[in-house]
């Protein structure tokens, strides 16, 4: 007898969508069958008119437990993320201290497996270029490293420090020491010093308005640095991944660079393919993210990067702050904090944009489900509805039409959200499965925190 059921829905993979039942024992999927074919279950679940989709993975995702918990908590973003639809979080590693060494890895570890609601992964922090902490986190089970291209922001050293890495030598260091990990490495792609050259010019302005920020951040920065980072891959030969890529520029850059065959890849966010920087000059601090949202042109840049191929992943970016941190930045935006949080939009949006015509079913399951998971080497295991993955399971129903009420979130965050606030979506996220345990539904959590499993990648 089988544990569970889902009975009645269309199964959506990225490879084709088909109706069947889905058949569950103890955290595995162990049947898709034609309705109407599963032997009997201990507990049914109805999902007729539901699309039945493997679970979202976001692999940019910031809690920072449990160094800031006024922010956030692996309690609450987790909550989050399963009412989001996400069944996994690849959680960074910005966290007091940095989470630079084995131990920090270890302790964050074992706070998320006893508060999380979701599965989760976590990177580490490879800058203080220890050979030894590199490898022993990787042993402990990192998802990949982190690497800042940038310096440390005042202010944030306890966080940072081990994670930013501005200079080119220690750039080439980090990657040789991860190239033994097998494990990829994530990098924020802005280069320093024309972050200084840029900012210096606004600032000396006195320029303190919304604007006077993506101003201080043109396409170039990003740009610069992922030229620079073209060339490292290239002359170390291991796994260069670019997070939230905002510019046509850089698109070009990495679309010639993958031609050539190197081991490149890239992601873009939901704000990118949303929103400009009109967006940002509207609401202020509460839309100051790095790097910044661009133009319509960048917008539909990064929409033919993704269809093409050249970005394989939508991941949210994450960032928890309070409402008093990100006031700071009514009168002077140099004073609020960098990031917004956006978890619960991630799979509304992606979907909408998929019963829309934009792209397809099978397309929204590729961007945030199973490409994330092979990128990050947990596929088959998870980014697929068949025999034998993890039960991992995000039931979808596509047929009301609504906006986002961000003040209904469950991130500790929700009150700094200014972007996604009344976005028209269609559909809305009626049931998630973590593990083969009904986490959310009906827009309630349903379960204890613990529920959620740490995640490493598959041996190489």
């Amino acid at each position: 007898m089988l544990d569970s059921a889902i009975k009645g829905g269309t199964v959506v993979n990225e490879g084709h969508t088909f109706q069947a039942d889905v058949g569950i024992e103890g955290d595995k999927i162990a049947l898709v069958a034609p309705a109407g074919s599963l032997p009997p279950a201990r507990s049914e679940i109805p999902a007729e008119g539901l699309l039945v989709l493997p679970g979202a993975i976001d692999i940019h995702f910031h809690v920072r437990a449990p160094s800031h918990p006024e922010r956030g908590t692996f309690v609450t973003e987790t909550q989050a993320a399963a009412a989001g639809g996400v069944t996994t979080v690849l959680e960074m590693p910005i966290s007091s201290p940095c989470c630079a060494r084995h131990a920090v890895l270890e302790n964050r570890k074992a706070l998320g497996e006893r508060e999380a609601f979701v599965n989760f992964g976590l990177y580490g922090a490879p800058g203080l270029l220890d050979r030894d902490e590199i490898l022993r986190m990787a042993e402990a089970g990192a998802c990949g490293f982190k690497i800042f291209t940038h310096g440390i922001p005042p202010g944030r050293e306890d966080e940072f420090l081990g994670l930013c890495l501005p200079d080119e030598q220690d750039m080439f260091t980090a990657l040789e020491l991860i190239r033994e990990t097998g494990l990829l490495t994530s990098f924020h792609a802005e280069n320093e010093r024309l972050i200084r050259l840029f900012t210096e010019r606004i600032a000396g302005t006195g320029r303190k308005d919304a604007a006077a920020f993506h101003q201080s951040r043109p396409p170039v920065i990003e740009a610069m640095s992922v030229s620079q980072l073209v060339v490292l891959c290239e002359a170390v030969n291991t796994h260069v991944h670019i997070a939230h890529v905002s510019a046509a520029w850089s698109l070009r850059i990495l679309r010639e660079a993958q031609g050539r065959g190197l081991p490149l890849t890239a992601e873009t966010c939901p704000h990118y393919l949303l929103f400009t920087s009109a967006d940002m000059d509207r609401h202020g601090p509460f839309a100051l993210i790095k790097p910044p949202m661009r133009t319509p042109a960048d917008r539909d840049a990064l929409w033919r990067g993704l269809l093409e191929g050249t970005l394989v992943a939508v991941a949210t970016d994450h960032s928890p702050f309070t409402l008093a941190e990100k006031e700071r930045g009514l009168d002077d935006i140099w004073q609020a904090p960098i990031g917004a949080p956006g978890i619960e939009a991630l799979v509304p949006f992606v979907m909408t944009e998929a019963l829309t015509g934009r792209i397809t079913l099978q397309d929204a399951v590729r961007f945030i489900s199973a490409q994330p998971a092979r990128l990050f080497k947990l596929y088959p295991r998870k980014g697929v509805v068949q025999p034998g993955a993890d039960a991992d399971l995000l039931l979808y129903d596509p047929r009301e039409a609504g906006t986002i009420d961000s003040r209904r979130w469950f991130t500790k965050a929700k009150a700094i959200d200014r972007i996604y606030h009344g976005l028209p979506v269609r559909g809305r996220v009626h049931a998630l499965l973590v593990n083969g345990s009904v986490v959310f539904a009906d827009g309630q959590i349903v379960a204890k925190p613990g529920v959620g499993r740490f995640v490493r990648p598959a041996a190489p």
